[in-house]
C-alpha cells in the first residue's frame, strides 16, 4: 500500500514541476537541465552537483519521457564500494494523496546519480584458453654431407660374365671321381673361358665381341659335391640362364636336377638344348615354350610327368624328342601345326587315339615314333597324308582295326612298324608295292589275309607276319585264340574312311622299282638310347 501511494505522490509531483517549467521562456539546454534535475529527485534550480567519481566515465542518461511510463520507479542502485551516497528517504505512507504545493523548504538531500544505462545480458563464459603448446623440441643437427658416391663400376666384357658363372658354377661341382669323372673342371683356370674345356666362343653381334656361345657337357656325367654322406643336387638354374650370349647348350648323359629355370626365355641367341638323360623332372617344362628360337629341344630320359602342352607343338622346331618320361593322357590335337622333321613320343603312357590333325604335317613330318604307348583306337586315315614320311613305328599299343588303304600314298615310306597290337583284316596289296619299303613289321596281330605282293616280301624278308592269324602261314595263333579274338564285334568309327586312297597309284602300270635290301638308318630310333647316336 505504501508502495502505491509513493508511485501517485511522485507522478502528481512530477506533473505539478512541468507545468512550472514550460512558464519559463529558457533556452533549450537549460529545459533539459531542469529536467534532469526534477527526475533526479528535485532540488535548487542552479546547475547539477558533479557526479560522483564512480560515474565520471559514464555517458549522460538519455532525457526521461514525458510525461513518463506509469510503470514502477527502478530500483535504487547498489551504492558504489568507494563513497556510496545515502539513500533516499522513502516517502512516509499516507493515505491520502499528497497537496499539489511543493514541500517545505528543507532542502531534500541530494538526488542520487542516474542510473546506469542498463547492462548487457550476462555472456556465457568464454571456454578456458588452451594451455600454451609446448616448446617445439630442438631441431636436429644438419645431417652429415653423405659419402661420396663410390666410382662406377667397370663395364664388363662378354667374356668377363661368362667367366664370372662359370666360377660360381664350378663351386658346385663334385671334386671327386663321381662329380667330374673326366676331371674338366681342372681345365677352367684362368680369365679366359674360351679355352675351358666344355666351353665354345664366338663373336656376338650386338656387342661386336667375343663371348661365350655354346656348353658341350655331352657325357660328361657332372654330378653336385657330396654333403653329409649325399650327393648334392645340380641345378641348371643360375647357370645356364645366366650366359646371356648362349646359343646351344649340350648336356646329355649328366646328373641335372630340378627343373629348367624361368629366364632361359630370355637368352636371345638359344637354338639348341639338349638335356636327356638328366635327372630333372616335375611338370612339363612351360619355359622352354617362350624361347622362340629353339630348333632343337632334347627333353628324353627324364622323370617328366603330366600332359604335354599343346604350344609345344607351335615351336619351330626341327627335332622334337620327348621319349623315355612319364607324360600321359592324350597327344594334344595340335600335332599336326608341328614344323619338326623327328618327332619321338616313345616309351612314355600316352593314351587315346592318335590325333587326325597328323595329315596337316604331311610336307615337313620325315619320322614319327609313338611305340610303346597305351594308344587305342583305330589309325586315322590322314596318316597315308605323309608323303614325305620314311619312317611311322605304332608298335606296342593297344589300336586295333584294319590298315588304312591311304597308306598306299606313302610313297617315301622305308619302315613301317605296326606290330604287337590288335590289328586285323587283309595286309592291304597296294601297301606291299610301295617303292621304297624295306621294312613291314606286322607280327603279333590278328591279320587273316595276304595277297601275293605281300607274300614276295615275306620270302625277301623285308615282310614279318608272325603270330597273326594267316591260316595256311606257319608261326600263327592257334585258331582258338584267333576265334576268341573274332568271337567279339570289332568296327572303327568311320569303317568307308579305311578304304580311301587321297592320292593316285600308277604301281601296277609302271616298272616297279627294286626294294632296297636294307633301310637306311633312322635318325629317330637313335634317341632310344641313352646317348646320342
Amino acid at each position: 500500500m505504501g508502495t502505491n501511494n509513493s508511485f501517485f505522490a511522485s507522478v502528481l509531483l512530477s506533473l505539478l514541476l512541468l507545468h512550472l517549467c514550460l512558464q519559463h521562456d529558457v533556452v533549450e539546454g537549460a529545459e533539459r537541465e531542469a529536467l534532469e534535475i526534477i527526475i533526479g529527485g528535485g532540488g535548487s534550480y542552479s546547475s547539477p552537483p558533479a557526479p560522483s567519481p564512480e560515474y565520471e566515465e559514464c555517458p549522460p542518461p538519455p532525457p526521461p519521457p514525458c510525461p513518463p511510463p506509469p510503470s514502477p520507479p527502478p530500483p535504487p542502485p547498489s551504492p558504489p564500494p568507494p563513497s556510496p551516497p545515502p539513500p533516499p528517504s522513502p516517502p512516509p505512507p499516507s493515505p491520502s494523496p499528497p497537496p499539489p504545493s511543493p514541500p517545505p523548504p528543507s532542502p531534500p538531500p541530494p538526488s542520487p546519480p542516474p542510473p546506469p544505462p542498463p547492462s548487457p545480458p550476462p555472456r556465457s563464459p568464454p571456454p578456458p584458453s588452451p594451455p600454451p603448446p609446448s616448446p617445439p623440441p630442438p631441431s636436429p643437427p644438419p645431417p652429415s654431407p653423405p659419402p661420396p658416391s663410390p666410382p662406377p663400376a667397370p663395364v664388363l666384357t662378354r667374356i668377363e660374365i661368362a667367366l664370372r658363372v662359370i666360377m660360381k658354377f664350378k663351386k658346385l661341382i663334385g671334386k671327386d671321381p663321381q662329380g667330374d669323372p673326366e676331371n674338366i673342371t681342372s681345365t677352367w683356370v684362368g680369365k679366359d673361358p674360351c679355352k675351358f674345356k666344355g666351353f665354345t666362343c664366338a663373336v656376338v653381334p650386338d656387342y661386336k665381341q667375343n663371348a661365350l656361345a655354346g656348353v658341350d657337357f655331352n657325357g660328361k656325367r657332372l654330378a653336385g659335391k657330396m654333403w653329409g654322406g649325399k650327393r648334392k643336387e645340380l641345378p641348371l638354374g643360375g647357370f645356364m640362364d645366366q650366359l646371356p650370349d648362349l646359343v646351344f647348350f649340350h648336356a646329355n648323359s649328366n646328373n641335372f636336377s630340378g627343373s629348367i629355370p624361368k629366364d632361359t626365355s630370355k637368352l636371345r641367341y638359344f637354338y639348341e638344348l639338349d638335356l636327356s638323360n638328366n635327372k630333372l623332372s616335375g611338370d612339363f617344362p612351360y619355359e622352354v615354350l617362350s624361347a622362340k628360337n629353339l630348333t632343337f629341344l632334347d627333353l628324353r630320359f627324364n622323370s617328366f610327368r603330366g600332359s604335354v602342352h599343346p604350344l609345344v607343338f607351335k615351336l619351330d622346331v626341327d627335332v622334337l624328342f620327348l621319349n623315355n618320361n612319364d607324360f600321359t593322357e592324350q597327344i594334344p590335337d595340335a600335332l599336326g601345326a608341328s614344323p619338326a622333321h623327328y618327332l619321338t613320343f616313345a616309351n612314355n603312357k600316352f593314351s587315346g587315339p592318335i590325333p587326325n590333325s597328323i595329315g596337316k604335317a604331311s610336307k615337313t613330318l620325315y619320322e614319327v615314333l609313338f611305340l610303346n604307348n597305351q594308344l587305342s583306337g583305330c589309325l586315322p586315315w590322314e596318316i597315308g597324308k605323309l608323303n614325305q614320311a620314311t619312317l611311322f613305328d605304332v608298335s606296342t599299343n593297344y589300336l586295333t582295326g584294319p590298315i588304312p588303304h591311304s597308306f598306299a600314298c606313302l610313297a617315301k615310306m622305308e619302315i613301317l612298324v605296326l606290330d604287337n597290337n590288335q590289328f586285323y583284316g587283309t595286309v592291304p596289296e597296294l601297301v606291299c608295292k610301295l617303292p621304297n619299303l624295306a621294312n613291314l613289321s606286322l607280327a603279333n596281330n590278328y591279320f587273316t589275309q595276304v595277297g601275293p605282293e605281300c607274300r614276295k616280301l615275306i620270302k625277301k624278308g623285308f615282310l614279318n607276319v608272325k603270330n597273326n592269324c594267316i591260316l595256311d602261314l606257319k608261326d600263327q595263333r592257334s585258331k582258338s585264340e584267333c576265334a576268341w579274338f573274332f568271337s567279339k564285334a570289332r568296327h572303327c568309327p568311320n569303317e568307308r574312311s579305311m578304304l580311301y586312297i587321297p592320292c593316285q597309284t600308277h604301281y601296277s602300270n609302271e616298272k616297279k622299282p627294286e626294294h632296297r635290301g636294307q633301310a637306311s638308318a633312322p635318325l629317330s630310333y637313335g634317341t632310344l638310347k641313352p646317348h646320342n647316336p
